[in-house]
């Protein structure tokens, strides 16, 4: 099956003619247990099931709008080329909502993360735009259906359309239809996400690339899968009981498992930065002082501290800069 073909079955005979504009939000998630490689590339069907927290503060607020001759993109308030390889992936992905009239479009987006550097953008940029297309056609679809067309943009996309703990099941069917996200729908308030931001440089390699080298080459990632159906239980019950080690431990070891299968893959992948490894035997050190903190990364070099809220004077003294988020706060 091809990606057209899970559009149109979504979408049926839902209206192809849009309106005059449609306009989204959706935050960056934190995979707690990675999604790593692939079962099916043009489905971006994954080989085992992930989960995370979504971060509200930070993501994408996108606009879709009709455009006259040729689709336009525009970004942070400067637009983005034709040529330029994101730019040319919307339009890729867009290619499957085409309708009459007006077959082209304007996308503004306003990101408060950076591009490219293993922060979750691209997660929240597609979520943010099927959203978007959503209200821009009056299309009302349920969130599991908009979780599968976030999917066929960017894999990880498919959980942004939730806030607080998702998971994204994997599936089992060729046709993907059985690979969606959904919220676990358990709040824990006082959890903290501390974001070490590193370096904002664009990675060397894409995660898309690394994820291929890896499942291709590492010896390592043939225990993947076993690894993530362990931890993934360990995380939803230390989720439900509010064991914060358990749930600290079992995100930091998956998070250094999955960037030692990159190291055992060829050519090997390594995304830390000097200042990464100085970071974690910071953290390491502060644990063993009896600082209750924990870490988990994406691929890139950033950084995302997990810990309490009555941990937060001391992290913040200990890590200046850090940018703190609580996932679980009620803002008025």
């Amino acid at each position: 099956m091809r990606p057209v073909d899970v559009v149109d079955r979504l979408l049926k005979d839902r209206n192809r003619t849009p309106g005059t504009e449609g306009r989204a939000y959706a935050p960056v998630n934190i995979a707690l247990c990675k999604y790593w490689g692939k079962r099916d590339r043009a489905l971006r069907l994954p080989v085992t099931s992930s989960l995370s927290v979504s971060l509200p503060e930070l993501g994408a607020d996108t606009t879709v709008r009709p455009a006259e001759t040729a689709d336009r993109f525009i970004l942070n308030g400067h637009p983005v080329p034709a040529t330029d390889p994101s730019a040319t992936r919307l339009s890729r992905f867009l290619d499957l909502f085409r309708g009459d009239p007006h077959p082209h479009f304007e996308v503004c987006s306003v990101s408060t993360v950076p591009l490219a550097a293993g922060l979750a953008s691209s997660a929240s940029g597609f979520a943010a735009l099927v959203l978007a297309l959503d209200a821009y056609f009056a299309w009302n679809l349920d969130r599991r259906a908009l979780s599968i067309l976030a999917r066929l943009g960017s894999g990880s996309a498919c959980r942004s359309v939730y806030d607080g703990f998702v998971e994204w099941h994997a599936g089992e069917r060729a046709d993907g239809m059985d690979s969606f996200a959904e919220p676990l729908r358990r709040a824990w308030p006082g959890l903290c996400v501390g974001w070490l931001r590193i370096s904002d440089a664009p990675k060397a390699v894409s995660s898309r690339e690394a994820m291929e080298r890896t499942t291709s080459t590492s010896p390592l990632y043939r225990a993947w899968p076993g690894r993530v159906a362990n931890d993934l239980h360990t995380l939803r019950t230390a989720i439900r009981e509010g064991d914060f080690e358990t749930f600290g431990r079992t995100a930091e070891s998956n998070a250094l498992a999955m960037h030692a299968t990159m190291l055992d893959s060829w050519p090997p992948i390594l995304y830390w930065h000097p200042r990464t490894v100085e970071v974690l035997h910071d953290i390491w050190r502060a644990r063993a002082e009896g600082l209750p903190c924990y870490f988990t990364m994406d691929a890139g070099p950033n950084v995302k501290l997990l810990f309490e809220r009555a941990s937060r004077p001391d992290l913040c003294a200990r890590f200046p800069g850090i940018n703190v988020i609580e996932p679980f706060c009620i803002r008025s």
